[in-house]
C-alpha cells in the first residue's frame, strides 16, 4: 500500500496494491502481521505529524469520540500518478 498525502489540505489517499485489493475483496479486511503493522504504524505516525502542518484550524480542532463514524470516500481525482 502507498500513502499519497495532499500537502494543500492534509487529506490522504491510501492506494492498495492489486494483491491487497484481492485480499480485501475476498475477506472484507486485511491482516497486518507484527512487522507489517510496525511499518504501517511508522508511516501513519509520520502522516499524523505532517497532517497537523497542513490541516486548516477547523479540521485541526475536531474531536473524535468512540461512536464517531469514520468513512472513506471515492477519490476526487487521481493523485497517484
Amino acid at each position: 500500500m502507498k500513502f499519497n498525502q495532499n500537502l494543500d489540505d492534509g487529506s490522504c489517499e491510501i492506494i492498495f496494491s492489486e494483491e491487497e485489493k484481492k485480499i480485501i475483496a475476498k475477506n472484507g479486511k486485511i491482516f497486518f502481521p507484527a512487522v507489517t503493522f510496525k511499518h504501517f504504524t511508522n508511516a501513519f505516525i509520520k502522516m499524523v505529524a505532517d497532517w497537523n502542518l497542513y490541516f486548516k484550524d477547523d479540521v485541526k480542532n475536531l474531536t473524535t469520540f468512540n461512536d464517531t463514524q469514520v468513512e472513506g470516500e471515492e477519490p476526487k481525482d487521481d493523485r497517484s500518478n
